[in-house]
């Protein structure tokens, strides 16, 4: 241990006291962060409800309509957005990414009419959404220094489930404060409501991006402006600069595109990813599928989104732990050990209700029911099954999702790990069009009117969920390459 190292209690401190001389614009993009992803989150949750209460589509269009147009949108949109922000510069990324949600979702609050809404509203949303992402990650490296960067991306990613944990109880809330208000003969709808608190902290947004200094930096020797990008950033013609870096931006991904398939290191990497976006399917069910599956079993006012927040609160917990324990690990065993783990949590949500009330009259029970979610009367067993659910799953993805990234890193030829890290948005790409068809299990196993077999609903999303484990298993020889500086 190097003389003057701090170690123990001091030492964890001392992790945290170097964002003591931060400057300004690294607090505001931790704030910005929250800001986006409590809004994104609340719209996640409310859009297939919103798609079929208040514009009339069926539960399959519905979910046809978030899983294969809105949320595959957003992550092509997504790959662009890295090279546009380059191009005019992290403060216009932000404020016209916000510009276009603030658009966008005022246009979902006041319409119900479905055309304009999806292409005023739902496809412009995707792409200021987007445009939030790349630009996060990289403010965060520019307004930190070298000693501040580690701490500052950990507390981002904190931040982002912090907005999860938020959002769910936004989301609980307003459906269940079940307010009626009418303004000039508008009265929105609960879902609308919630769409107008997303828009509340959209609006927020920008006094705060307002505040971000034009070619503020982090350097080792402090906090400094960079005046000629700033003189650039003011000069550069906005309209041209996106343009131009949108056809570079089609050009170059050609290009990579061409120099990745000539390589087996690639197909290795597109086959370890199709099995990861099994896992992802059933993470982003829980915004595209849950929902309506907790509103229809268990009432209009189930508190599903306090449900849900369970997975950000363990992820908290656990991925700190959890990383710190298994570095010496190779990150395919860690990925595998995570998918087979999270696979055992869905299959809980298949097995009969009536094993689980016991458990809902426990102490457990009555803490989960009556203390967390603020329930009164009896407790159902959905709630006890949906917690030890997450429970359980959360655990798993505190295994693997952290380590799939470093796979991807590992297998890379070397020169071109950024090239196979920009292909760490297909998992959820794959995910997202998995779980488009969960709008077909909903109106075949929970519809809103008759007969509902819930359990093999969930049987089918464990057996898919199991795909991950045992295709990363079965395909071992082909897809596994040595990771460097792991034994195993």
């Amino acid at each position: 241990m190097p003389a003057g190292v701090a170690t123990g209690l001091r030492g964890f401190i001392a992790k945290f006291t170097v964002l003591k001389g931060a400057q300004r614009e690294l607090w505001l993009t931790f704030l910005i962060k929250f800001l986006i992803y409590t809004a994104y989150s609340v719209t996640n949750k409310t859009m297939v409800l919103w798609l079929s209460k208040d514009l009339g589509f069926s539960d399959q269009a519905a979910g046809a309509l978030v899983g294969w147009v809105w949320a595959p949108a957003m992550t092509i949109f997504t790959l662009l957005a890295g090279s546009i922000t380059d191009a005019i510069g992290l403060r216009r990324t932000f404020f016209l990414g916000v510009a276009i949600c603030t658009i966008a979702r005022s246009v979902m609050v006041v319409t119900t009419i479905p055309s304009l809404a999806l292409a005023c509203g739902v496809l412009p949303l995707a792409i200021g959404e987007a445009l939030g992402t790349p630009v996060l990650l990289a403010a965060t490296r520019r307004y930190s220094t070298v000693a501040q960067r580690s701490i500052s991306f950990s507390i981002i990613y904190m931040i982002m489930n912090v907005g999860y944990i938020a959002a769910g109880w936004i989301f609980d809330y307003v459906r269940q404060l079940n307010f009626h208000v009418s303004l000039f003969g508008f009265q929105p709808s609960s879902y609308q409501q919630l769409f107008i608190v997303s828009l509340v902290f959209e609006i927020v947004l920008f006094p705060v991006i307002y505040f971000l200094r034009r070619g503020a930096e982090a350097t080792n020797g402090g906090p400094v402006i960079d005046q000629l990008s700033r003189s650039r950033d003011a000069a550069g013609s906005f309209l041209s600069g996106i343009w131009e870096t949108v056809r570079q931006s089609a050009i170059d991904a050609a290009r990579l595109f061409r120099r990745l398939i000539g390589q087996s290191g690639f197909y290795r990497l597109l086959m370890f990813f199709v099995f990861i976006g099994f896992l992802k399917a059933i993470f982003l069910q829980m915004d595209y599928v849950f929902p309506k599956f907790g509103i229809r079993e268990l009432g209009a006012n189930a508190p599903v989104g306090k449900l849900s927040a369970i997975n950000a609160i363990v992820i908290i917990l656990l991925v700190p732990i959890v990383g710190a324990l298994t570095q010496k690990y190779a990150a395919y065993r860690m990925v595998v050990i995570g998918g087979i783990i999270c696979a055992a949590g869905v299959f809980i949500m298949a097995l009969p209700t009536e094993w689980f009330v016991l458990a809902a009259n426990s102490i457990f029970g009555h803490w989960l029911g009556h203390a967390y979610l603020g329930l009164s009367g009896s407790i159902h067993p959905y709630y006890i099954m949906t917690a030890l659910y997450l429970i359980v799953f959360s655990i798993g993805e505190a295994f693997y999702s952290p380590r799939v990234y470093e796979y991807a890193a590992a297998i890379a030829p070397r020169g071109q790990e950024a090239s196979y890290g920009s292909l760490a948005y297909l998992p959820f790409l794959v995910g997202k069009l998995l779980v488009g068809t969960g709008g077909w299990l909903l109106a075949a196993f929970v519809p809103e009117q008759g007969p509902r077999h819930p359990g093999t609903m969930w049987l089918i999303f464990a057996l898919a969920a199991s795909v991950a484990p045992i295709g990363l298993i079965a395909f071992r020889r082909y897809i596994r390459v040595p990771e460097a500086g792991r034994q195993d």
